[in-house]
């Protein structure tokens, strides 16, 4: 007797966790823009790029898969909120989530819930092996010591071209002439400096003799 019902205890929570836990049918929704930021029931902070659901029942980091009836697209989320608090809706989807199975046009779509036991790709997965990096040189290279600044370097002196420095030499010549010619007085000029020498600042004349007292 006892055995009976314990076999029948069994069977009924085996039939109980298949219904809840089970594969379910319904309305599916998304949530809207103005909750970005909001608090969810895990403690964590919505993300409308996060693959994320609210759920009435299912536990807290439950991996779902829900599939959109009308075109068979699915995507896997992770239950982090109670909900959706309107009838006839059994799941709530994070804007990512509901982008994945093509339903933001529509915005109520009919899905098909299912726990998911596969393995979910994490993006940026650490790997358990050792990276192999290499090794890093810091020794310090004498180069930077040697290094000489632009504005620092004496310019190079460049070569004068030929014609150009003959053309110098010639304004050189030109101008040395030309010195010479003011310089140096002809000989009409020096004859006629000879008659008419210029008059000189110093006075010739004597002075008057004091009177004598008598």
């Amino acid at each position: 007797m006892r055995y009976k019902y314990r076999l029948i205890v069994i069977l009924v929570a085996f039939l109980f966790s298949s219904v809840t836990y089970g594969q379910e049918k319904g309305k599916a929704s998304y949530y809207s823009h103005s909750l970005q930021g909001r608090r969810m029931s895990d403690g964590s902070k919505y993300h409308r790029d996060s693959l994320v659901c609210a759920h009435k029942r299912y536990p807290m980091g439950t991996m779902l898969k829900v599939t959109n009836l009308n075109n068979d697209k699915s995507v896997v989320v992770r239950v982090a909120d109670r909900g959706p608090h309107v009838k006839g809706r059994i799941i709530d989807l994070s804007y990512r989530a509901a982008k994945e199975i093509g339903m933001i046009a529509s915005g109520v779509v009919m899905v098909k819930v299912e726990p998911y036991r596969g393995e979910v790709a994490i993006p940026y997965k650490p790997v358990d092996e050792p990276l192999d990096l290499p090794e890093l040189d810091f020794e310090i290279s004498r180069d930077a010591y040697d290094y000489v600044p632009e504005w620092q370097k004496p310019k190079e002196e460049k070569p004068v071209p030929v014609e150009e420095r003959r053309a110098i030499m010639k304004d050189e010549k030109r101008i040395a002439e030309m010195k010479n010619e003011i310089a140096t007085p002809t000989p009409k000029e020096t004859k006629e400096a000879r008659k008419n020498p210029a008059p000189s600042n110093v006075s010739t004349t004597t002075p008057h003799k004091a009177s004598q007292r008598h």
